[in-house]
C-alpha cells in the first residue's frame, strides 16, 4: 500500500518536468526532477522501496522520452544503487551524501544517454555535451537538491512514520 504513492507522485513529476523544469535551463542543461525524487527517496533510511520507484520511473520515462526505454531505466537504478550504497556507508551526514550522489547520478545519467545517442547514430560532439548541457545540468541538478530533499523527507516520514519510544 505504501509504494502506491509513487504513482500519483512520479506522475506529477514527470508532468512538471516535462512542462516546466525543462524549460528553465542553463545554457542548454535542465534539471531532471524525477532523478532527484529517486536519489532523496533512496536516501531516506526507513523507506524501503526505492528500487520500485526507480522501475516506475524508468517505465514511466520510456512513455514521456525519445531514448530507448532502457536507457532511463539502466540509468535511475543505477542512481538508486548508488544513493543506497552511499545510504550505508556515510549514514551520519544526509546533505553531503544528497549533494555526492546528485552530483554523479547526473554524470551518470548524461554518460548514458549520450552513449545512447552515440549508438544511435547522432552525432554530438563529447566536449560540447559536457560544457553545455552536462556541467549545467549538475549545477541545476545541485540547487534543486535541497528543496526536493526537503519534501521527500517529509513525504518519507508520513509514508513511514517513526515510532515513538514511550
Amino acid at each position: 500500500m505504501k509504494n502506491l504513492v509513487a504513482i500519483p507522485l512520479l506522475a506529477l513529476a514527470f508532468m512538471l518536468q516535462t512542462a516546466v523544469v525543462s524549460r528553465i535551463t542553463l545554457l542548454s542543461g535542465a534539471a531532471d526532477l524525477v532523478l532527484l525524487i529517486l536519489i532523496t527517496w533512496a536516501l531516506q533510511q526507513q523507506v524501503q522501496s526505492s528500487w520500485h520507484w526507480a522501475a516506475l520511473a524508468g517505465l514511466m520515462a520510456a512513455f514521456v522520452s525519445g531514448l530507448q526505454p532502457l536507457v532511463l531505466l539502466t540509468a535511475y537504478l543505477l542512481a538508486v544503487a548508488l544513493a543506497r550504497n552511499v545510504l550505508r556507508q556515510i549514514w551520519q551526514t544526509p546533505i553531503l551524501a544528497l549533494f555526492t550522489v546528485t552530483f554523479f547520478s547526473t554524470l551518470l545519467l548524461h554518460l548514458i544517454t549520450y552513449l545512447a545517442l552515440v549508438f544511435r547514430g547522432t552525432p554530438i560532439p563529447f566536449s560540447d555535451a559536457l560544457a553545455l548541457i552536462t556541467l549545467p545540468s549538475v549545477f541545476v541538478n545541485l540547487f534543486l537538491a535541497l528543496p526536493v530533499y526537503s519534501f521527500i523527507r517529509d513525504l518519507a516520514l508520513w509514508v513511514y512514520p517513526v515510532e515513538e519510544m514511550v
